[in-house]
This record gives C-alpha cells, structure tokens and sequence, in this order.
C-alpha cells in the first residue's frame, strides 16, 4: 500500500494532537518496512506550520518520503480547499491518507480516508475556544461523518460523544485506539536541565497544560492559594505549558491571589526537561475540565508521579483507580486533594506505585499495530 500521513502538527510546540501524530508514526516505522508512507507535513486549509522544512517529522528510511507541500499558508489553502483535477496524483497517488489535525478531504475519489478524532470540545463548551478554532473543527469532523472509511476515537469517551453527536455514521467503523507515553521506558534524566527554575527532587507541584480555559489554571489557583493558607507554606507551583487563547489577565490573578513568588512558569520546554519534572515533581496536578484523552496525565504516571486528575469525560477512562479523581468545578474537591497527599505520605507513596502500573497497559507499539491492521482492512 501507498499511504499517505498527515504530519502537519509535529514541528515545534506541538500540542495533543501534533503528539499523537508523531509517536504514531515514529512506531509505524519500526513495524512496517513493506508498505510506502508518505509524509504531508503542510495538511488542510486550517493549520499551518510556517517552520515545516526544518521542524516536521521525517524519517529516513527507505519506504518514507516527504510528499507535497506547500511554501505559505495561503497556498496551502488554496490547493486543500480548491484542489486541481489531479490532486490526488500530486499526493502521491496514495491509497489511503490517514489526516491528523481536524481537517478533512471531502474531494477524495480514490483514496481511502482515516480520520483521528481527538475531541468534540468546541461543540460541547463553544465558549472555550476562539470562532476560526470552533469553525475550522467542526467542519473537519463533520465532513469525517460523511466521508471518512474509519474514524480512529483515542478514548471511549470521545467515541460515545461522536456517535451521539452524529448518528448517521456506522458505529462498527469508529475505533478507539489509545495514545501512549512517550516517556515509557527511557530512563530516568539524572539531573535537573539547565533553563528549569531551581527546584528541588520531589519539591514542587506540577502541571502542564496548554494556558486556556478548559484546563482550569483558574480553579487550580485557587485550591492551591487555599492549601497554601491552611498550611501556612506548600511547594512551588509549576505550570508548563505555551499560551492558548482566551486567558487574558492570568498573570494579574496570580498576582491577586497572590502568589507571585509561588507560581512558576517556564513556557514550552523540550522532553527532557519536561520528563525532569514529571519524574521529579511532589505530584501531579490536572484539573482539566474536558479531555479528549488527557496525554499529560499518563505521561506523568508513566514516570511514576502521583496524579490528581478530574473526575470528568475521559479522564477516568485513564486514570482508573491509580489517581486520585477531584470535580474539577469545586475548588475544594482540588484543596482536599491536594492536603491529603500534603499529609498522608503513604497515599502518595502508594499512588506512586499504581500510576507506574496502570501507565504499563498503554503503549504506542499495540497502538501502531492497531492502526496497521486498519490500514490492511482497507486493503483487503
């Protein structure tokens, strides 16, 4: 089989989506020398990566190439939006492309379509995101209603909302196929890299989430301004992550609540750093009040931190019974959380140990197989 892979996301910052689309790939690769992958790294009329040359993923082997892309964004609109009669032969001929960041081809003709459903969000919570990103996914996932072959869901959750929402679409032909931690199985960063604040191994919370509301940087303030008045002192709070939309104003309530000297935030940092404090954090704080899959959370657990995550959409599909599940709308539900592994060091210690396990049942080699034999479904 030819088939071609969007890789649109996998530059630099990349979020859930670019993630996912990565590692996927990446173990692609180590599984399948027979088929012929081609690699799209400029996708759709909706996202654009202008640092693709040098920041998309490639992978140098035989059976990989890079396939058509395009120089700017609006040529890249151009050509996804109003493509040539022989658009399909300029990709490469392929016979299946499995798309990656929310766009969808509706003009295909001959070639088979997989599409990876991430989250319905921007129709569930419309308010949480900008009217381009609500616009720009919704008509990605509603032309995959009509056109895709396979849906790939990466929970159950977000397959249940999807059939829910769209109903039309044939439920055998909607798959969960998990994500998994990229950090499983390296070892451990032996000391702390240069750029990181100066924190010490097992002093300081952690959470890393892209800075917009639905990750609920709000609540967590707050829950974390109250642990800090009960005990009259607690760790450093971390926040990794790169800024998102509609969270004007943060900085200011931090400062409100004052705790300037307590927040800390480096930005987007690279994997090693990143994998330096989920090894080494107290625990790991996730209040997200909607996820498609929640990657951060099991990423953490993978590196055997203590989690407390919300007790909403998919994130107790993940999380099981390794973490402790909080309502994210209740900042005392994040408070009592957060003290009790303060207080009880048995728990934490214990939470430690079942993050380890349930993180070893995901893994991205069952995840490839999975999509390979997707891909050899539409073969057949």
């Amino acid at each position: 089989m030819r088939i071609g892979f969007d890789v649109s996301q996998t530059g630099k910052n990349k979020a859930g989506c670019g993630y996912f689309a990565d590692s996927l790939i990446r173990h692609l690769a180590d599984l399948d020398s027979n088929n012929e992958y081609i690699l799209y790294p400029t996708f759709g009329d909706f996202f654009f990566d202008p640092d693709w040359p040098k920041s998309t993923r490639m992978i140098r082997r035989p059976n990989f190439k890079r396939g058509l892309a395009h120089r700017t964004f609006e040529a890249a609109q151009f050509f996804w939006s109003n493509p040539p009669q022989q658009a399909e032969a300029m990709l490469g001929a392929p016979d299946i492309i499995h798309a990656n960041n929310f766009y969808c081809p509706v003009w295909l003709k001959n070639t088979r379509l997989i599409y990876t459903l991430y989250d319905l969000i921007f129709i569930e919570h419309p308010e949480w995101t900008t009217e381009a990103n609500r616009s720009g996914c919704f008509d990605g996932v509603f032309n995959a209603s009509l056109r895709a072959d396979y849906i790939v869901s990466i929970s159950e959750y977000s397959r249940a909302h999807f059939l829910e929402t769209f109903p039309h679409y044939p439920e055998e032909k909607v798959v969960t196929v998990y994500p998994a931690s990229r950090f499983a199985g390296k070892p451990a960063v032996p000391s702390r890299p240069d750029g990181l604040p100066p924190l010490e191994t097992g002093g300081f919370w952690l959470n890393v989430a892209t800075l917009e509301p639905r990750k609920n940087h709000e609540r967590l303030l707050r829950a974390y301004a109250r642990l800090k008045q009960h005990r009259g002192s607690t760790f450093p709070l971390v926040l990794v992550g790169a800024r998102g939309w509609l969270i004007e104003g943060f900085r200011k309530r931090i400062a409100e609540l004052g705790l300037e000297q307590d927040v800390l935030m480096p930005g987007y940092i690279d994997d090693t750093a990143l994998q330096w404090l989920y090894q080494n954090c107290f625990a790991f704080v996730y209040p997200s009040l909607f996820e498609g899959f929640g990657l951060p959370v099991l990423e953490a657990m993978s590196l055997g931190a203590p989690v407390i995550s919300s007790n909403t959409s998919s994130l107790p599909e993940i999380v099981g019974s390794a973490g402790l599940l909080v309502d994210p709308l209740d900042v005392d539900s994040i408070f009592e959380a957060m003290l009790l592994l303060t207080e009880d060091e048995q728990t934490r210690i214990a939470l430690k140990e079942c993050a380890l396990e349930r993180a070893n049942e995901f893994s991205w080699e069952h995840t490839a197989r999975q999509i390979l034999k997707l891909y050899e479904s539409l073969a057949a």
